[in-house]
């Protein structure tokens, strides 16, 4: 039976172990409750680290205790050394990326050490995952600490549905390069087939950064790399609104005894009837823009000196990684500024600033939100803030007012608080005063809209959303599907050959048989190639033939001496060995007059780029430009030469970095069709690695074998090999002395290392 496996940094539950005993309690964070639904369900199973290193477990029995305790629940733990904890935990995740990801660079010092704990810890991860993982199972990887993981079991089991969802902002391409191990966490995070993130924003920084730092092919929202595709959507996370709401109204109705803090709270508005509570409240973090709100409210005290006296400031940080230095320095600087602010502006009997340093139980959080006027949120970064959705929903009675910083991912879904710029102390000083002086019917109108929204787009229907698209995007063909060669595939290649009386080789140049250079004239082939074509032409029943897209003159140049037939300019010319060349019949260069000069243009705009004239063809090359600059001039390009087709009879061909236009009845499937027909080949392979390639696939017999060379991008081809290094090795083999003594495994792992 197929099953859902959740994986995240910890589990659910929290161990503690007390009087030689295993104390075990139910996490209630907003994870834990959005995958309620999936967990415990048939026999899914979630993975985790339990919070505890190994060294802290107190004895062998008691660590058999809480193992057994924990697997019984669908739990499987992830076991961690201190040393793990320090570097993979505290030292990679929340040094390095967490303040990376938030746009505080300067708090982001790269480490070597840390970065090879974290690559270890990802594989325990993936290790653990793989002893129960079948295929055709669904595994949901959550978070920053495990970016790694989605590539490494792909890497071991590839029919498995694999989704992540990054809870942390993803920054822009600018920001996230600076890491220096940038392209493995994008290699990691693409071994997944659906990857999501809270907002649009986030998800368009990443394929930003994909498009600059990877060779990969963009569609939409589908990045095409290494043979497969990871569509990347948006999927804000909500939290379990009801609850909100119902434990709210409970409290409001309820006659028993008033906890300690809303008694307190309730005892203070009776004697201060007029005193507007406004509260604030987020985890001790840089990143939740604390220092920034009590300067901003102290500069609304200065500007405003009559509502001395009349509002408070409810401020609540939670403790968090207090081991950390930055942050035991932001609790200090934190704790100075609410005791200058308070001993400047105290009056007699009231205070600025009420300031507590601690957790809160749910309870008491409803509590907090129910007696708290204004809510006033302001992180400098978030990647979505669920307390603005946990105070909206706690609201029952009809008034409050949100107050929340664009830069959290909630603001694009809650349009009805006051939205403000976290670093402007003017844009929260008036959203203060507007919030204090705004009607209660309009407080009643913006919060329904949320509340409605929120109700509606809860945190069940997220993760029912996510693991519905991710079975439906892993069910899609999604993967290229030619196979990458194997002992069969080669068994049956090497059988072919042996028969055959009369063989065919249909080989492109660039990319095929040569990697790309900056330029064209910098490719010409090197001595293991001229070796290889040599061998390969010196069988008399070997009949090999280049179909390039370059100009006959380079061809000509390096391979005249050899018994070989050539094709230049994508079938513009041909020359069959030590011949003259012949060109086509139905050229026509009147359309050149027309593109040169847009290609020019382009140049000119597009630094690093340049125009390939050929006789008969034009190639406009951006493999030097920038990514994403070359890119979108290329589309362009397209889209502008799209509309000339009809007019000027041309053809395009959108090649690797490369846009050709060329005579509107050449294309190398066209070139070869003749030689095709006229040779009665008992053997042929194609060799390509581009959509022009894609051409010459589609004209062959059924029984040719077609091999792409490359593996981000659909294919005709049977068969695909990783790169031109490979693509040789193919040929190696059919020009071996005695294949009979070739070790066939030898190959396959040569071909597929």
């Amino acid at each position: 039976m197929e099953k859902t496996i959740i994986v995240s940094n910890r589990l659910p539950i929290e161990i503690k172990f007390e009087n030689n005993s295993v104390q075990f309690n139910q996490s209630v964070g907003g994870l834990a409750t959005g995958l309620s639904a999936l967990h415990p369900k048939d026999n899914n199973i979630w993975v985790g680290w339990l919070g505890i290193p190994e060294e802290n477990v107190p004895t062998d029995e008691l660590k058999d205790e809480a193992l057994e305790r924990v697997i019984s629940h669908d739990y499987i733990p992830v076991s961690l050394t201190q040393q793990e904890i320090v570097d993979y935990y505290e030292g990679f995740s929340n040094r390095i990326i967490w303040p990376l990801f938030h746009y505080f660079t300067q708090y982001a010092a790269f480490s070597k050490k840390k970065w090879h704990i974290y690559q270890q810890v990802n594989k325990k991860f993936a290790d653990e995952i793989l002893e129960y993982a079948d295929d055709g199972d669904t595994v949901w990887v959550h978070d920053y600490h495990l970016m790694l993981v989605p590539k490494l079991l792909r890497e071991k089991k590839k029919k498995l549905h694999i989704g992540c969802f990054l809870h942390i902002p993803f920054p822009s391409f600018e920001v996230f390069r600076t890491l220096p191990c940038r392209e493995a966490i994008l290699e990691g995070l693409l071994g997944c087939d659906l990857l999501g993130f809270h907002t649009l924003d986030y998800q368009q920084h990443f394929l930003e950064s994909v498009s600059q730092l990877l060779d990969a092919e963009i569609k939409c929202n589908d990045v095409i790399f290494q043979g497969k595709v990871t569509r990347v959507q948006v999927y804000p996370m909500g939290i379990d609104a009801k609850k909100f709401q119902e434990e709210a109204q409970f409290q409001m109705k309820s006659s028993k005894k008033k906890l300690p803090l809303r008694e307190e709270l309730e005892n203070y508005k009776k004697e201060n009837p007029n005193v507007k509570y406004i509260l604030s409240i987020d985890r001790m973090d840089y990143t939740k823009g604390i220092e920034n709100r009590i300067r901003a409210f102290e500069y609304f005290l200065k500007y405003n000196p009559w509502m001395i006296g009349q509002v408070r400031l409810l401020m609540v940080a939670v403790p968090s990684r207090t081991n950390v230095q930055q942050y035991q320095k932001l609790k200090r600087d934190i704790d100075e500024l609410v005791g200058r602010v308070n001993s400047k502006y105290a009056t007699l009997g009231w205070s600025p600033i009420q300031y507590f340093y601690r957790s809160f139980p749910f309870e008491s959080l409803i509590e907090l939100y129910t007696s708290c006027d204004i809510a006033l949120i302001t992180p400098i970064r978030d990647g979505m803030n669920l307390v603005a959705k946990e105070y909206v929903m706690a609201r029952t009675g009809g008034t409050g007012v949100l107050i929340l910083s664009e830069m959290t991912g909630a603001a694009k879904e809650l349009a009805e608080a006051l939205l403000i710029n976290p670093t402007s102390y003017q844009q929260i000083s008036d959203a203060l005063t507007q919030a204090l002086e705004m009607p209660e019917a309009e407080q009643e109108k913006r919060l329904q809209r949320m509340q409605e929204r929120l109700l509606k787009y809860n945190v069940n229907h997220w993760a029912q959303e996510f693991i519905s698209d991710l079975q439906q995007t892993a069910n899609r063909e999604t993967r290229i599907e030619p196979l990458l060669l194997n002992e069969t595939a080669y068994d049956t290649f090497r059988k072919k050959y042996r028969q055959s009386e009369k063989r065919l080789f249909l080989l492109d140049y660039d990319g095929t048989l040569v990697g790309f250079k900056d330029t064209p004239s910098q490719a010409a082939p090197d001595e293991e190639l001229l070796g290889l074509i040599e061998e390969l032409s010196r069988d008399e029943k070997n009949n090999v033939y280049l179909v390039s897209g370059r100009d006959r003159t380079s061809l000509q140049t390096w391979f005249d001496k050899y018994r070989i037939h050539l094709i230049a300019e994508h079938g513009a010319y041909s020359k069959r060995c030590f011949d003259e060349w012949c060109s086509h019949p139905n050229l026509n260069d009147d359309w050149m007059q027309s593109v040169l000069p847009l290609m020019e243009k382009l140049t000119d705009r597009t630094p690093g780029s340049f125009v390939e004239q050929k006789k008969h063809s034009l190639a406009w090359h951006y493999r030097k430009a920038d990514t994403e600059l070359g890119n979108a001039k290329a589309k362009e390009l397209l889209k502008m030469l799209n509309n000339w087709i009809p007019t000027l009879g041309i053809s395009l061909l959108n090649g690797n970095k490369v846009v050709e236009v060329t005579n509107g009845h050449i294309n190398k499937g066209i070139a070869i069709q003749e030689v095709i027909h006229q040779g009665n080949f008992d053997f042929i392979l194609a060799m390509g690695d581009d959509h022009t390639d894609e051409m010459m696939f589609d004209k062959l017999p059924t029984q040719a074998i077609s091999v792409k060379v490359g593996m981000d991008t659909r294919t005709l081809a049977k068969y695909a090999v990783k790169d031109f290094r490979e693509a040789r090795k193919v040929l190696e083999y059919f020009i071996k002395k005695d294949l009979n003594k070739v070790n066939v495994k030898e190959k396959i792992a040569a071909l597929n290392p």
